[in-house]
């Protein structure tokens, strides 16, 4: 049997490579460019734009207005990611208990509400939640409040949504985690007198740790970079109650025409999310090597 390297691997994974750097990296490598340069309405259709070194990002971090948007970008993923990860484990620990044909009817749904685009899903919220037709208004016997002009109701209402949309994933994948621990260290945890929280705090948790760590990293990526939601449904309002950094960065861009500046935000957050993945990471290394 020959153990010649072949090309025909590569050639079979080129295509999706080369659609990623396309997609992803040239991008990013073109947003971090823009940050650098002197990039306004005139440069697309003039060219040449200056290299301006750091002054975007002096301009940036001179701005009160960016570390309020900061501040609430981390409470906003603080709040949803804790919840995304409780609710999303508590409905995965149902799922071992529940019984064949229940456990497929409730994979099936948490697939569905999944699958769900995210305009579509979005553009659903916003008629649940309208003031004089909207059904939780009428459920609840508000009729005529209006929550996307309070600041709290918004907020409230796109955590609803975002972690509505979020929990599904972390269910599925936790549930096929559970699957792989032995029944038997449950068993003998039942005998010994373990109770609930007993058993999941030191069997659950402790063997499916990386797999937290991993869905913890992916669901911070997906709640910080959530944008499509909050235009839909706020745009970032009332009063900049929803703006976080990627709407900032859109609003900054598209309003002000101010490309460079908002090239300088957006890299600040992937800065940002970098620095967390990677502790988190490496924090999971440290574990996984000191068992």
């Amino acid at each position: 049997m020959s153990t010649r390297p072949t090309l025909w691997p590569y050639l079979l994974i080129a295509p999706a490579v080369a659609g990623g750097v396309f997609l992803l990296l040239y991008p990013l490598l073109k947003a971090a460019l823009m940050s650098f340069q002197h990039f306004r309405m005139g440069e697309p259709i003039r060219g040449g734009a200056e290299f301006v070194g750091l002054d975007n990002y002096r301009e940036l971090l001179a701005k009160e207005e960016f570390w309020q948007v900061l501040n609430r970008t981390a409470v906003w993923t603080a709040i949803n990611v804790v919840l995304i990860v409780v609710l999303g484990t508590a409905v995965g620990l149902m799922l071992v208990r529940l019984g064949r044909r229940m456990r497929l009817l409730l994979m099936s749904a948490l697939a569905l509400a999944w699958a769900t685009p995210v305009i579509a899903a979005t553009t659903v919220f916003q008629w649940l939640f309208q003031s004089e037709l909207g059904v939780v208004n009428w459920l609840l016997g508000t009729r005529g409040f209006t929550w996307f002009a309070d600041p709290v109701a918004m907020f409230a209402v796109l955590v609803v949504l975002v972690v509505w949309q979020s929990v599904p994933f972390v269910a599925l994948t936790l549930y096929a985690g559970l699957t792989t621990i032995p029944a038997e260290l449950y068993e003998s945890a039942r005998i010994d007198g373990g109770t609930g929280w007993q058993v999941f705090s030191r069997i659950t948790f402790p063997i499916l740790r990386p797999l937290f760590a991993l869905i913890t990293s992916l669901e911070i990526i997906w709640v910080v970079k959530c944008f499509p939601q909050i235009w839909v449904l706020s745009q970032g309002g009332p009063d900049g109650a929803t703006t976080t950094l990627p709407v900032y960065a859109f609003k900054v861009a598209r309003v002000l025409h101010r490309y460079d500046l908002g090239s300088a935000a957006a890299m600040v957050t992937v800065l940002l999310l970098a620095v967390a993945l990677v502790a988190n990471l490496r924090r999971m290394l440290r574990q996984e090597g000191a068992r």
